[in-house]
């Protein structure tokens, strides 16, 4: 028979179980941060109806989804988790208590073109505050107090969380009577720490902006200071638009209230350069950078929506929210060493049988499972050195071996498999020990 070459499609990650075991330890950390505000679990399907996934989707996005018909139904695949979110709401809205506060950790899939740490399959973390009508701004400030306790959580300690208000942005193109070129400089201001200010400036002129309005965003732009500075210079630039001015007090109650909810002042910076989500986010906007590793570029990103569900309801329900792109994280992180990948096993005691009794040995087992101890128990007819080179190459920290003595003297013996050291117990003495 013909063998077929195993392989994996490009785009699509695939670990070894100790990269797995390093995945899913940062996963649940992140579960267990969203949890401790009080955020609900959500699973949705990950494959939906295209016209109800597909109904806001457009240019890029649509091209990049995955379509497919199974007899006359009209499928696609979810490429996000913000527009599951938004059908969920408005098909549930009767039941749901709001603001509605939700998780969601999933895999998305996106057909673009697979390259390193991007892939066409992969997991999302978001969280998300939904109002009914209205959400308070207070809420804007909840958020970076969710990425601080994340990262945290993760084990970084140096992190900024980059904020600015698009409104703000909208305001200065009012104010110069480019508003309806909006996108357009956005996109371009966006690009400023990849392509440096001169050519800003540069793309800003063959855009048709004026030299006197370039030099009006340009200094906006470089607004330096601390957080409280930027906001004073801000005010002092006498702008009267009305956008304008309503997002610099958005910002201003941001900044005042991430105090309150206990962010260092060090891990948050006002940076008017931030212009992500053109065509969706409406006020607060966030970028997350690793202080010392900026070139991972954003970890966490997200911000302020007026209208989730638009395109399923009459309702207005406005959210704020953030994510994680699990996936390309863990590559970008993995590869510059800031998560190692030790663990070969979960596996905390291994127990070996030098007996026939593999019934006692069994129920020791159990005994260590009901203590909740990661315990496997090793049945392959082996010699016992073989035995302790399966727990070793597996960095399994324990060995608990059986035998008839063991059995006729209700104990058993442990290895610290560090340390080599061995002393002969009862259950209950090494379920105390190793816990």
């Amino acid at each position: 028979m013909e063998k077929v070459q195993p392989r994996t499609l490009p785009g699509f990650m695939e670990l070894l179980p100790n990269e797995q075991i390093a995945f899913n330890e940062i996963k649940e950390k992140i579960q267990k941060s969203y949890e401790r505000f009080g955020f609900l679990p959500l699973d949705t399907p990950i494959i939906e109806d295209a016209e109800v996934l597909l109904a806001k989707a457009g240019g890029e996005t649509e091209k990049q989804i995955y379509r497919f018909n199974k007899g006359e139904n009209d499928l696609a695949l979810r490429f996000d988790l913000t527009v599951p979110l938004a059908k969920y709401v408005a098909q549930y809205y009767g039941e749901l208590s709001f603001p509605f506060k939700r998780y969601q950790i999933g895999k998305v899939y996106r057909g673009e073109k697979a390259q390193a740490g991007r892939y066409r399959e992969f997991y999302q973390c978001d969280v998300d505050i939904i109002g009914d009508g209205e959400l308070n701004i207070i809420h804007d400030a909840e958020i970076p107090s969710i990425i601080y306790t994340t990262f945290k959580e993760l084990g970084f300690e140096k992190f900024t969380i980059h904020i600015n208000n698009r409104k703000i942005l909208n305001g200065i193109f009012d104010e110069i009577g480019s508003i309806d070129k909006t996108t357009d400089i956005l996109r371009i201001i966006d690009k400023i720490e990849k392509i440096g200010a001169q050519k800003v400036e540069e793309e800003l002129q063959e855009l048709g902006i004026a030299e006197k309005d370039i030099k009006t965003i340009m200094n906006f732009i470089k607004i330096s200071g601390t957080n409280s500075e930027k906001i004073k210079t801000l005010k002092e630039l006498g702008i009267k638009s009305e956008i304008f001015n309503n997002g610099l007090n958005e910002l201003e109650q941001v900044i005042n209230l991430i105090k309150v909810c206990g962010v260092p002042e060090k891990n948050v910076e006002v940076d008017l350069t931030i212009a992500r989500g053109l065509d969706y986010y409406t006020g607060t906007v966030y970028e997350t950078f690793l202080d010392d590793y900026k070139k991972l570029g954003s970890v966490c990103s997200g911000g302020r929506y007026e209208n989730l569900a638009e395109y399923y309801t009459d309702k207005k329900l406005p959210g704020v929210g953030i994510s994680i792109g699990l996936s390309r994280f863990f590559y970008q992180a993995s590869k510059e060493g800031l998560i190692k990948s030790d663990n070969k096993s979960i596996s905390k005691v291994l127990v070996i049988p030098m007996t026939d009794n593999l019934d006692k040995c069994m129920e020791i087992a159990s005994e260590f499972r009901k203590a909740k101890i990661n315990t496997e128990i090793y049945l392959a007819d082996k010699k016992i050195k073989s035995k302790f080179k399966y727990a070793d190459k597996l960095n399994i920290p324990f060995a608990v071996v059986i035998g008839d003595d063991e059995i006729a003297n209700n104990k058993v013996t442990l290895k610290n498999m560090q340390t080599g050291e061995q002393e002969t117990l009862t259950v209950q003495d090494v379920i105390n020990k190793i816990k």
